[in-house]
């Protein structure tokens, strides 16, 4: 299912009902982010103890928040549920230290049961040029082998384990296939490897039920230009079908949109200009 959540909403309800009330991210918190990789189930999200996400659907990302560093216990329980007294998954205590990046991410073993992980994002900085390219195996899979162009590029990865590489910019066809064979079980999907983007890589869903699928997140402005910071992320569920570039580039277009209105201003006065003198 393609669902994107709406970053604000998710946040504002997490603020609201975890009692963190920032205007603005304070030096020293957390980024959080949460994945739901889980088949067929919507859900709902506890964070200590409170309903933070409601409805929460299968492929679908929400956040980053900024959390105050410290431990939060989560619960994920049916969306029918009254409280969280019975949660199908956890609860987990999700220790966030203070400036990271975290992910954390609903989705089954290898052998089929539900469980969580949390994962750190590397937010390091990218030459110029450079892209990270982040793969995580949360199926209900044996070990798989990721491709590019047909060719193993990640071998032998577990689930919940993750590989991490750092790529030219360019769109890539990225495959998943069991390991030591090429025949794809997700994919070939057009992957956008950005420069100073992490482009994270989900495959999530389960081998037996023949519901395998790709979810994307991105994490913006890791480029090497002195004063640039981690930026923006974004979500996207996807099937065996191509994947969309991932990355929300709402700030470049805005600054793209200013200039081309400051040079047609300028460009206008210069012609009055010209008017006026002949």
């Amino acid at each position: 299912m393609r669902k994107l959540l709406s970053t604000g909403i998710a946040a504002g309800a997490l603020i609201a009902l975890v009692g963190v009330t920032p205007v603005t991210a304070a030096e020293g918190d957390a980024k959080l982010s949460v994945f739901h990789g889980v088949p067929g189930l919507t859900v709902d999200v506890y964070v200590n103890g409170a309903l933070t996400l409601d409805n929460f659907e299968p492929g679908a990302l929400a956040g980053p928040l900024e959390l105050a560093p410290g431990t939060y216990s989560v619960a994920i329980t049916a969306a029918d549920a009254a409280d969280a007294s019975s949660p199908a998954i956890g609860p987990v205590d999700l220790a966030l230290a203070s400036g990271m990046n975290y992910t954390a991410v609903a989705h089954l073993a290898a052998a089929g049961a539900p469980t969580a992980t949390l994962f750190t994002n590397d937010t390091s900085t990218l030459a110029a040029g450079e892209g990270r390219l982040t793969v995580r195996h949360v199926a209900a899979a044996p070990a798989v082998d990721v491709l590019a162009g047909g060719t193993p590029v990640i071998t032998n990865l577990v689930n919940p384990a993750e590989s991490l590489l750092t790529l030219p910019t360019a769109t890539i066809s990225a495959s998943v296939a069991a390991t030591g064979t090429t025949t794809p079980v997700i994919g070939p999907a057009d992957v956008n490897v950005a420069e100073g983007v992490n482009t994270i890589v989900y495959a999530w869903g389960s081998l037996a039920d023949n519901n395998l699928a790709l979810g994307l997140q991105t994490i913006t402005g890791l480029h090497s230009t002195p004063g640039s910071i981690p930026a923006g992320e974004a979500g996207l569920a996807a099937t065996n079908q191509p994947v969309a570039p991932a990355a929300l580039w709402l700030g470049g277009s805005s600054l793209v949109l200013l200039l081309g209105v400051v040079i047609a201003a300028t460009l206008r006065a210069r012609r009055t200009a010209t008017s006026k003198g002949n």
